[in-house]
């Protein structure tokens, strides 16, 4: 009988310190860093590279030769629209397919048309973006240039190339709410960066965003995965694509879990190399929830590409143009998107969500403790 409790009280502390330590654990991947001191120094020594580095070796290919890796380079330009869908088994020859994707590819990215891999394209070529195509059923208006005329005295005029998901879809009311995987479990502060990301549309548009709990009514479905995750897009680890999302009234936003995602502080002075400023990528991709594509303006949070310790949040003059031929404008809007979501940035805080986070973790972990105590005086 004795044995017998002293069995049951055994097992009964191997449980607690079975749960204590289960709850312990951080409600965040591990690729998330909630600021640059964050980032473990391991890391730091051990960042790995980008997948597309591979190209650099190609620089300086020429059109009518062979070279080992461009049939990679053609699946990378068919998977960005460039080459396509209806040809397969690439071979390694540079041939008048591979050359006009590159013409193309130098046009929407304003490098110079050569249709050869020079440096400038190759170095533009490997970095990082989003893995939205740049051409859809073979048409692109990344550079159409839309000329917007103004009334000054001087007859100045601006060029836009903002773009448009075939059709123009655009959501239909003007109350939108958005939630999070419940799978990711992602804490206040990685949430708070969406809620900002948002609001640098909203400032400008007649629509407002929410957070649900509810992934069955929501809007929009905001998710991490790692590789194939089954919507035909997979992937690719740390860097290469970020993310990508899907026009109205889709609603789905995905991003890689496998990169190294700063939350907070300036990701331009980080030590790793592989560092991405989350905010920046969650921005481009609401763009694209939204119903804009790519522009090949590069001081536009449209533009396909970002590098790593790079932060781009701020809407440009061509976003907004583009957000408001589809939606209006804002009535509260003064024509400075940046500001008042800056504001707001100072004005919440983190503090307050992380005590929350503190909160909830020790009140489950006192109820477990009392229940179990509870359990063992019964016994």
């Amino acid at each position: 009988m004795i044995k017998s409790r002293q069995h049951h009280h055994r097992f009964i502390i191997r449980t607690i310190l079975l749960l204590l330590s289960l709850n312990s654990v951080p409600s965040i991947s591990a690729h998330f860093f909630p600021n640059l001191t964050s980032i473990p120094e391991e890391l730091l020594k051990n960042a790995t590279g980008n997948p597309w580095d591979f190209f650099q070796q190609l620089a300086g290919c020429h059109a009518g030769e062979k070279y080992d890796g461009l049939a990679k380079l053609k699946h990378y330009f068919q998977y960005f629209g460039y080459i396509p869908n209806s040809l397969s088994n690439f071979t390694d020859d540079f041939d008048d397919y591979l050359e006009s994707a590159l013409r193309t590819y130098q046009q929407n990215f304003n490098l110079n048309v050569t249709g050869e891999l020079d440096d400038q394209t190759v170095n533009h070529v490997v970095r990082p973006r989003c893995g939205n195509p740049d051409i859809i059923n073979g048409s692109t208006s990344m550079n159409s240039g839309k000329t917007n005329n103004t009334s000054s005295s001087h007859h100045f005029h601006t060029v836009s190339h903002y773009s448009f998901f075939t059709g123009q879809p655009r959501w239909r009311k003007q109350a939108l709410t958005y939630v999070f995987s419940p799978e990711n479990q992602l804490s206040d502060e990685v949430k708070a960066v969406f809620s900002r990301a948002f609001d640098r549309w909203s400032t400008v548009i007649p629509l407002n965003f929410s957070q649900t709990d509810s992934v069955y009514t929501a809007d929009i479905r905001i998710a991490f995965f790692s590789g194939d995750h089954g919507d035909g897009e997979p992937f690719d680890g740390v860097l290469g694509t970020l993310a990508h999302a899907f026009s109205p009234q889709n609603g789905r936003l995905h991003l890689d879990d496998d990169e190294h995602w700063v939350v907070t502080g300036d990701v331009r002075t980080s030590k790793l190399t592989s560092a991405v400023d989350l905010e920046s990528v969650a921005v481009h991709e609401i763009g694209h929830l939204l119903g804009l594509g790519h522009s090949s303006v590069e001081e536009s949070i449209m533009y396909p590409s970002i590098s790593s310790r790079t932060r781009k949040v701020e809407l440009a003059t061509d976003d907004i143009e583009g957000i408001q031929t589809l939606y209006g404008s804002n009535p509260n809007f003064n024509g400075s998107s940046a500001q008042s979501v800056q504001e707001r940035e100072t004005g919440s805080g983190s503090g307050s969500g992380a005590a929350h986070c503190v909160h909830s973790r020790w009140g489950l972990t006192g109820l477990i403790m009392a229940l179990c105590f509870t359990f063992l005086l019964l016994l």
